[in-house]
């Protein structure tokens, strides 16, 4: 009766702050860092005489914070009451368990789905989190075991090591609010892709889904999908009430589905649950279902022979709501100024977009060109792409790899200069020379700060076999090659306990040399 369920981390990659508002775009790509979420019954039995309890028991486990709670969920309105928790309890956990719970009551409408339902969950519900290493920072466990700050040192850590959390004395702010969290991470939405596994695990648990398998993949296009659109609300609901304010959701889209071209839904989808007014969550959640979603996601990956490269700078991460704040009120004081920085941010990002869908385009036409187009490409820098063009398929590729790179500079340039203008790191200056000298590396196409920027993690887009160069570079100033990779799959059902596997985040599989 265990299921075991997965969802990704992501890099977003064009379209930061910009997505927070409809229509703009972000391209989003999800990675093979995932988290799992295990639930299965607390009891072999149920009772005779539990029938006619009003409650039954959750326990939820994070074994790599060290932390355990145990709750009553109440069968007839779907909430939990915590009895004991050690440390901190989690909203995010919590309020995927109670959305999931309130769906499956809505969704099962006739007596004899309900009774079953209502049998499973009085076995209680044992669910176990587990986050890939690769959401979380692990410079220091690298650094006190007096290792080099290279990818088989993380390679070394055994799967889901326990969690290293930021001190406090540590932690600036910026308009009144820390600038750190709780927990230093790398910035891969790590509170998305584990709200979306929860609530995943459960739906499919309690029999309201059928996740794919995790070596199934969406068909191009438009990622639609009923049992997975289900898994979406159900999580983007839960995740925006948990962090207490509506975002672009683009986090939660891509753990559900994958790569993603993505445009945020309607705020005004989630008003019900906002400002309950009385409403059961059971009434709350049929009315969330009951609104058009109008969000856009439609599948996007990088071109072939393409790598996603990602570093972590070891400054502890950084609060992304503060920053977006902080952007916000600039907007209000500012907003001529803002409206033309959008602009400009808005044009630069469609047309990197458009490269990339380009490059697509003219590996699937002209494969062999591509594919040596590229190899020569990956081992020279780009000022000397062009020399080595030898006819018009080559020049074209050549052309779009280097109208993707001035796009990605203008994109970094706007950024940067809104940064400025609000007064937070969207690039900060430290890395800013990181950044320039990786861009003029052999073989390098795209680096930058990803999503809201800050000190989370930088990211590069590589050719080829160009990869080793920039590790090798990245390690010596002191910022650490992470093991993740672009992997374009999203929510999946796993085949068991990925302790049982060794998985750590698919990162024994992956081939860094």
């Amino acid at each position: 009766m265990e299921v075991v369920a997965s969802a990704p981390g992501k890099v977003l990659i064009t379209g930061g702050y910009l997505i927070l508002e409809r229509p703009n775009v972000g391209i989003v790509l999800s990675t093979n860092a995932r988290f799992y979420a295990i639930v299965k019954p607390l009891f072999e039995e149920v009772k005779p005489e539990s029938w006619a309890w009003a409650w039954t028991d959750v326990k939820v486990k994070s074994p790599q914070l060290s932390r355990e709670a145990t709750y009553k969920l109440s069968l007839k309105n779907s909430t939990l009451q915590c009895i004991s928790s050690r440390e901190l309890k989690n909203p995010f956990v919590e309020q995927a368990v109670q959305y999931a719970v309130a769906a499956s009551k809505v969704i099962f409408l006739d007596k004899d789905k309900k009774d079953a339902l209502n049998k499973l969950l009085l076995l209680g519900l044992d669910i176990t989190i587990l986050g890939s290493n690769d959401f979380y920072s692990y410079r220091n466990q690298i650094e006190a075991r007096g290792l080099s700050l290279t990818p088989d040192a993380l390679a070394s850590l055994p799967p889901f090591s326990s969690i290293m959390f930021n001190s406090e004395a540590s932690n600036g702010t910026i308009a009144g609010e820390k600038c750190k969290p709780e927990v230093a991470k790398t910035g891969l939405g790590s509170s998305a892709a584990m709200t979306t596994s929860v609530v995943a695990a459960l739906l499919h648990y309690l029999g309201v889904v059928n996740l794919p398998c995790s070596v199934k993949s969406l068909p191009e296009g438009n990622t639609s999908n009923s049992d997975l659109d289900l898994v979406h609300v159900i999580a983007q609901s839960a995740h925006c009430i948990a962090q207490g304010k509506i975002g672009s959701g683009f986090d939660v889209s891509a753990a559900v589905y994958g790569s993603q071209r993505y445009v945020r839904f309607s705020p005004a989808v989630l008003s019900s649950a906002q400002v309950m007014g009385g409403k059961s969550l059971q009434e709350v959640v049929t009315d969330i279902l009951k609104e058009k979603w109008d969000h856009e996601n439609f599948q996007f990956s990088l071109p072939p022979l393409m790598t996603l490269l990602l570093g972590e700078p070891g400054t502890g991460g950084s609060s992304t709501p503060s920053m977006v704040g902080a952007v916000k009120q600039w907007q209000k004081s500012d907003l001529q100024k803002s409206l033309e920085t959008w602009k400009k941010l808005a044009y630069a990002n469609s047309v990197l977009e458009a490269q990339l869908k380009n490059l697509n385009k003219l590996a699937e036409d002209h494969w062999e060109t591509y594919r040596h187009t590229l190899a020569v490409c990956s081992v020279c820098g780009h000022e000397r792409w062009m020399e080595r063009v030898a006819d018009q398929h080559q020049e074209s590729i050549v052309k779009s790899l280097l109208g993707a790179r001035d796009a990605f500079l203008d994109i970094r340039f706007h950024m940067q200069q809104m940064g400025k203008a609000a007064g937070v790191p969207i690039e900060p200056e430290s890395q800013t020379q990181l950044l320039d000298v990786t861009m003029n590396m052999e073989g390098v196409l795209l680096a930058g700060v990803p999503g809201a920027g800050g000190y989370d993690a930088i990211f590069a887009i590589i050719l080829g076999e160009a990869s080793n160069t920039v590790i090798k570079y990245w390690s010596s100033v002191g910022v650490l090659p992470l093991l993740v990779r672009e992997d374009p799959h999203g929510v999946s059902l796993e085949s068991g306990d990925p302790r049982a596997k060794g998985v750590s985040s698919a990162i024994s599989s992956i081939q860094i040399n």
